[in-house]
């Protein structure tokens, strides 16, 4: 698939949708809103990211488990995405995403940059991501941190998402 412009009405409103799933997965992960972040996966998804070891097929609700238990012990999380391409065939597309994300723990901070690739596919709930890979390019302190995060519980923190903000439902 090659990322090629809108052709019509529909194609717009495709892409807008896609890259929805993206942006709600950043909001997800970092407002710890797993609800949220399970609803932009199709039942079973394919996840390559081979850099922290994980390269499987599960359950939606697996990965959920998987990036909760890894995410939630941290203080904060940040993942900005960015510079959206979007193929489209149909029923399934492909997205490349830039990205940066940032885990802060106990003041410290570790930050990666590279790009996320989500195969997505189309079913009767809308556009859902079936594949999800990470290749990171860069990488800024120490991997570690990842390792005391896992040492803590994971917790709920009311103070992590809008911040006293509500959004239209």
């Amino acid at each position: 698939m090659r990322a090629t412009p809108a052709a019509t009405l529909a194609d717009l409103i495709d892409r807008a949708a896609i890259s929805d799933l993206v942006d709600h997965y950043a909001h997800g992960v970092d407002r710890r809103d797993w609800a949220l972040y399970r609803s932009i996966f199709a039942d079973d998804v394919t996840a390559d990211f081979a850099w922290s070891g994980v390269v499987e097929t599960m359950t939606a609700d697996s990965w959920v488990e998987k990036v909760a238990a890894t995410l939630s012990p941290f203080d904060a999380t940040q993942h900005r995405m960015s510079n959206y391409l979007i193929a489209l065939e149909g029923d399934r597309g492909r997205v490349r995403a830039q990205m940066i994300a940032r885990h802060v723990l106990e003041g410290e901070m570790h930050a990666i940059g590279g790009y996320y690739t989500h195969d997505v596919v189309r079913n009767g709930a809308g556009w859902r991501i079936a594949r999800l890979a990470l290749v990171i390019t860069w990488e800024q302190a120490d991997r570690g941190l990842f390792e005391r995060a896992a040492a803590r519980n994971p917790r709920e923190r009311d103070d992590v998402g809008g911040q006293g903000m509500t959004w239209p439902e």
